[in-house]
């Protein structure tokens, strides 16, 4: 059955998922276009609805396969589930995984953000992370949702790829120092030499304005990004992604 009123139940709940309360009430999360869509069927994510425009077959097909429940709609109600500009055909909600924080760290390089509040940094960083083959992200308070609409648009897919994990850096910093990680803070007042990641490894970066915590960076060793130019610093998502960059090759090297 066509789906024409904006007013339909599962309407109204999928677009609620657009503000965290929603998300928090519902446990779910709201996504857009067929990338991302493949991205969460390629994953495995727990889909709950969907919903898809007239003549898209296959693709319902696979979304009701993936265990979603397929509602096809009108142009209108798609545009007002949806919040680009030009939406595709498709969108979706998913259930948010419940990801604890793990007994032990897997090994490799996991990036921590303190205090990053900026939605498309986040899922920047999300992306590069998952890019250069990070083990998880670790967000510390004050971090922007990363199942909000525009951290998972920048993202394009790679909150399906890698944990993300949510806890007091305070306690978590030095819980990976004792499961032998080195960790590494950007930071202005640090020194110019970046030492080697070894095969566990943590970068911490900041908030946009003010940095890394006075208390996060004293856990860490810091390190200042040398500045050829006239610019005193950079953007946190561009600084996290020549960091994550380095420290990853570091660490693939033989």
């Amino acid at each position: 059955m066509l789906i024409e009123s904006t007013r339909n139940e599962k309407v109204k709940r999928a677009r609620a998922l657009a503000n965290r309360k929603g998300r928090a009430e519902q446990g779910a999360h709201f996504i857009e276009g067929e990338k991302l869509v493949r991205e969460a069927i390629v994953s495995g994510a727990a889909f709950q609805d969907a919903f898809i425009e007239a003549g898209h077959d296959i693709m319902a097909a696979v979304l009701s396969g993936s265990g979603a429940e397929v509602h096809t709609v009108s142009r209108a109600v798609m545009e007002s589930l949806t919040l680009t500009d030009t939406p595709q055909w498709v969108c979706a909600t998913i259930k948010t995984p419940n990801t604890p924080l793990p007994e032990f760290y897997p090994a490799g390089l996991i990036v921590a953000l303190d205090c990053v509040q900026d939605p498309g940094n986040l899922g920047t960083i999300l992306r590069t992370a998952d890019a250069m083959g990070a083990s998880g992200l670790l967000l510390g308070a004050g971090c922007a949702d990363p199942y909000a609409p525009k951290p998972l648009r920048a993202a394009m897919g790679s909150i399906y790829h890698l944990p993300v994990w949510q806890g007091d850096l305070m306690l978590e910093i030095p819980r990976l120092s004792e499961q032998g990680f080195l960790c590494i803070c950007g930071h202005l007042k640090g020194g110019d030499t970046l030492p080697s990641p070894g095969e566990r490894c943590v970068l911490l970066i900041g908030n946009e304005g003010s940095g890394v915590s006075d208390e996060l960076a004293a856990l860490c060793f810091k390190y200042r990004l040398p500045m050829y130019g006239f610019a005193e610093s950079l953007n946190a998502s561009v600084a996290a992604g020549i960091l994550i960059y380095e420290l990853a090759r570091r660490m693939h090297e033989k």
